[in-house]
């Protein structure tokens, strides 16, 4: 006799089946082959993963205006905000290595990674796509913003092959050029963490004379396994994350 309790809603109803035209005019269009694989997987990763997810933010009134000075002076060279923010993970990588690491859940064991790649979600007309930008910590800003442009291009123009888009050890996924103030990405498996960043907003933030000074703040969105990751490492990452923003000339220089 099975004795074990069943888990309500476990077995799900069927999806249900409408007869929009009924109701007025529709249009019917494919669903792309790009956009099948990404649904799958997402699908996949939100059902295998248990996520949730930590919002910040981070003063880069600083790191704007270095940014600024930068591509006036070298406009062959022109550094985009993403590429700080690349420099920024590598840097809470560095200092929070749990979450440099994939789950091989089967094995029950933690793979350790020695190496720096992060990948960047790139929005096409065919649907989502995330390249991988490798050896994030030896590289430049400005080749870290170069490659990302070229491949970004590439994502959109060509598409990418499979092995343009795999041995991630973390990924972004920024929204900040459309808007937004917070969101929830979904992981891309097999890391075990991605940060989403919304629309930096002007704020006004209490000055140490007491006095009102307007910072420019962005939104950090962490989402993370919590088989693997406890909220207080969320919370370290963060701080770590807006700690290495705060410091952009530090960032320039490595």
């Amino acid at each position: 006799m099975n004795t074990e309790p069943k888990l309500f809603g476990a077995e799900l109803p069927p999806w249900p089946q409408t007869d929009f035209a009924k109701f007025g005019e529709i249009e019917e269009r494919p669903f792309g082959k790009i956009q099948k694989l990404v649904a799958g997987i997402m699908a996949r990763n939100w059902v295998t993963i248990p996520h949730v997810t930590h919002h910040d933010e981070a003063d880069i009134t600083g790191l704007d205006a270095v940014r600024v000075s930068l591509n006036e002076a070298h406009p062959d060279a022109r550094v985009t905000p993403l590429a700080f923010f690349v420099k920024a993970v590598v840097a809470a990588l560095q200092q929070c290595p749990q979450f440099n690491v994939s789950l091989d859940a089967g094995a029950g064991k933690l793979i350790f990674k020695k190496y720096l790649h992060v990948g960047i979600a790139v929005d096409t007309p065919n649907g989502l796509l995330v390249p991988v930008v490798r050896d994030c910590d030896r590289k430049t800003l400005p080749e870290i913003a170069r490659e990302i442009a070229a491949i970004s291009q590439k994502a959109r123009e060509k598409g990418l092959p499979m092995s343009d888009m795999v041995g991630g050890c973390f990924s972004i996924s920024s929204l900040g050029g459309i808007g937004g103030t917070a969101f929830t990405p979904i992981i891309n498996a097999p890391e075990v963490a991605i940060l989403g960043i919304a629309k930096s907003q002007w704020k006004p933030r209490r000055a140490a004379d007491g006095s009102i000074d307007w910072r420019l703040l962005l939104p950090l969105s962490l989402s993370y396994d919590h088989r693997v990751i406890n909220g207080a490492d969320a919370a370290r990452f963060c701080v770590a994350v807006a700690k290495a923003l705060a410091d952009p000339e530090a960032l320039a220089r490595n």
